[in-house]
Order: structure tokens, then sequence, then C-alpha cells
């Protein structure tokens, strides 16, 4: 056989086995590959680990410092400086509060705020109101300070027997506020939620007592308060029931306690005083009332001994000049009155006198002839 004849046959054979080699080749090579390519994803994220780990463990205090950073609220240290008002509105919610202390720089954080708010138990004890902190406080203490006993409130005593007129004075005297305001929120008896046996308006409606009212507190709202005070009154005491029991309505019984309350010198006489108002309108004939109380209120005066010429006013209030009961109240009567004239004592008295008017002891009669003895002492001790 010739070279070229030899050198065909082995390149032939040459090619046909690096075929075979090749294809065998590139069965084995894919396998190395795809080696090579999962040794590769198994490395990333293990260097990945690696590296959170040196920042968190590796990297000691300052991976600490970062994640201390990121999961503790900024809070405030100290006792605070400066004050501010805070009002805490109807509705607001504690995450409501806390921005707005974050906004007036009462406490670093809001956050820091809610926190101290759950960590308290307090979620649900905000209450609204107007508080004084300071500002810069540490939240927990700001949580302290939130307490419903913080609020800032206007205390306003009223005392039994005012007239309403007393009252609405009173009541600007120690609010600040215009006296007319006041007239004129009494005037609009259709937003106080008067009762309905109310037949004169507010007088004898505006409950006598000690009141604390928020400083932002409307007149409308103090003496619809007042109001609020003396429904309590008259279910504790069931003044609609006990009206019906003694053949009168529930108006009628504020009008006698308001007799009641301005003709009494001492809480022990007035189921004595409320008799004898029943004694007289019982009567038969029907006695007059002729009480100098309610001449006096006609009048707009104080005193208890109205003069001759004062008997004279045609005012309906004048009872030495009409039978039977005022049209409305003479004054706002307490808890004593009330309960006296739903209560009277028992007896037959048609007067009662101030024997001493210094001591306001006052004594009753059933004659006249007693009535005179009393008049005697009332005069030798100066009246």
């Amino acid at each position: 056989m010739s070279d070229l004849d030899l050198n065909d046959l082995l390149g032939t054979e040459d090619d046909e086995g690096r075929s075979r080699r090749r294809a065998r080749g590139n069965r084995g090579g894919g396998r190395r590959r795809r080696r090579r390519r999962n040794r590769g994803g198994f490395v990333a994220p293990l260097l990945a680990f690696v590296v959170l780990a040196g920042i968190i463990g590796g990297g000691g205090y300052y991976g600490y410092l970062w994640l201390s950073d990121a999961l503790v609220a900024d809070d405030y240290t100290g006792q605070g400086t400066g004050e501010v008002i805070i009002e805490i509105k109807d509705g607001q919610s504690a995450s409501d509060v806390a921005q707005e202390l974050e906004r007036q720089g009462v406490v670093a954080s809001a956050r820091a705020f809610t926190n101290a708010v759950a960590n308290a138990g307090k979620s649900g004890a905000l209450q609204p109101g107007q508080y004084k902190l300071r500002k810069k406080l540490p939240a927990a203490q700001a949580v302290q300070l939130l307490d419903p006993n913080n609020r800032m409130l206007i205390k306003v005593p009223i005392k039994e027997g005012l007239r309403l007129s007393d009252t609405l004075t009173q009541l600007a005297k120690k609010t600040g506020r215009p006296e007319k305001e006041f007239v004129a929120a009494a005037k609009d008896v259709k937003e106080l939620d008067l009762p309905g046996y109310a037949k004169s308006g507010l007088e004898g409606y505006a409950f006598p007592a000690t009141y604390d009212f928020p400083p932002k507190t409307t007149p409308r709202g103090m003496l619809a308060e007042m109001v609020k005070r003396f429904k309590q009154t008259a279910e504790k005491v069931d003044l609609v029931g006990g009206a019906k029991d003694l053949g009168h309505t529930p108006h009628e019984i504020v009008v006698i306690a308001s007799i009641v309350q301005a003709e009494a010198g001492r809480p022990e006489d007035m189921p004595k005083i409320a008799r004898v108002i029943y004694n007289r309108l019982e009567r038969n004939p029907q006695m007059k009332l002729e009480m100098d109380s309610t001449v006096m209120y006609a009048l707009k005066k104080y005193g208890t001994a109205a003069t001759h010429a004062e008997l004279e006013t045609k005012s309906k209030y004048n009872t030495y000049k009409y039978l039977g009961l005022p049209p409305g109240p003479i004054s706002n009567p307490g808890d004593h009155a009330i309960e006296a004239a739903l209560n009277p004592a028992k007896g037959d008295w048609l007067w009662f006198i101030a024997t001493d008017p210094k001591s306001q002891v006052t004594k009753f009669a059933s004659t006249e002839a007693e009535r005179q003895a009393l008049l005697a002492e009332y005069r030798r001790n100066g009246g």
C-alpha cells in the first residue's frame, strides 16, 4: 500500500476516532461543567452568611450598636424643661396622642410613648382634657402625667339657694368669661336638655354643687352639666313618683323646694317649713302662702321681711296677693330642700318665724296666739 493510501486510511481512522472521542468528551465535559456551576451556587450563600456573621458577630460592638439603633426607640432622660399644654381630644387613640407629644417636643419619639403606654397597661386610660407637661420628658413619665386626675380643671362652687341670676354671675366670675355669654346660654333652654316638666326655664334646675369644668367648656356646656346634675338628683329621690304621691307635679315640688331653700336658716328646719306650705295649700278654705321670699324675688331684692309697700306688687310671685304657688321656682334648691319638699314633717303648723335672726333659729306655731308670741320674741331679738 502506498504512503498516500496509508495516510488516507489513518486519517480516516483518526477522524472517526476523534469523532467518537468528541462524542464521549461532550458527555463527560458537560457533567464537569455542571459540577463547577453547582459548587459556585453553594459558595455564594455561604459567603453572604459569613459577611452577615461578620457584621453581627464578627463586627462585635459596632454590629450591636447598629441593631440597637434599629430596634430601640429614641427617648429622653431627666426631668424635662419648660412647659406646654397638651390637649387630648375625644376619640383620639394612643398613637394620635403620641404623635402630638412628639410634635410638641414632650417626648423624643412617638414610638417611645406608645411603648410606654403599652408597658403601663394604659392604652385605654387616656381621657379627653387639657394637661400641663414639661418638654423633653421620658416617655414613661409623660404617661404618668397624662392621668385623668391631672387634667386641668376650673373649680366652681355654687351654693344652695342662689337665684339663677346670681348663679350666672358666679360662673362668670370663677371662669373669667363674660357674664352675657351665660345669660344668653341660659335663655337657650332647648340646648340645655331640661326635664319636660320644667315649665319656667332654667331657674330652679341649675343644681347647686361644686363643679370641675375643663378650661374650654362653654357656658352652655356648664349650664347643661348643672341640669344633668339636677336630673341625677331627681332620679335618686324619685321626684316624679314622689310628686305624684303628694298630688303635685314635679315642677310644683321644685317650686316648693325653692321656697323652703330660701326661707330656711338650717337644714333641720326644712321638713317643717315644707309642712307649713302644704298645710296652707291644703287648708279649706285655702290660705295664701304669704312668703316674703317670693315677694323679694319678684322685686329682685333680698331679705326675709317685705315692707307694706313691697307687698303691693302685682307680680304673680306675690304670694300675699294670690292663692297657691308662684308660677316658678325662686332659687336653685339643693338636695336637702328637695327631699324636704318630698318628705314634709308631720304637724299642724301654719306659721314659722325666725325668732333669732342671728342664730337662724326658726320656731313654728299652729294657732294665732302662738304666732303672736313668736312675733314678740322676734321683735325682742331685734327683728
